[in-house]
């Protein structure tokens, strides 16, 4: 039986993808080890991010976060630099960079390395 799960990221450039999580998310790595940055976060969940030519690669989500304010989030990530996705493609539109559908909201923003990462509100 699984345990737990965490998300692994890619990085072109690790020192720049330690200040951007440090700086605009307000997050430092509990460990590093062999060139990769470990974070582990109160709820319990942990993701790495590890260097690598692939990272940005990506095209869709590569790590989501689960919030209860989603619109004040978002606020305090804005005054932090970072910049909300907007996409109008068939059967979702973004108003603000916020998606809403029946029991969730959501909204996307790209890390320094292209990862995208995003953060729901269920309703």
């Amino acid at each position: 039986m699984f345990k737990e799960v965490h998300t692994i990221l890619p990085a072109a450039d690790l020192k720049r993808a330690q200040t951007f999580y440090h700086d605009a998310l307000d997050l430092d790595p509990a460990e590093v080890h062999d060139g990769v940055l470990f974070y582990r976060l109160d709820s319990g969940s942990a993701f790495e991010i590890y260097e690598t030519s692939n990272a940005g690669t990506a095209r869709n989500t590569q790590m989501c976060w689960v919030t209860d304010d989603l619109d004040s989030e978002m606020t305090r990530l804005r005054t932090r630099g970072v910049v909300f996705e907007d996409y109008d493609i068939p059967g979702m539109k973004t108003v603000n960079g916020v998606a809403t559908a029946e029991d969730i909201r959501t909204a996307w923003f790209r890390d320094t390395e292209g990862n995208f990462i995003c953060i729901n509100e269920m309703l």
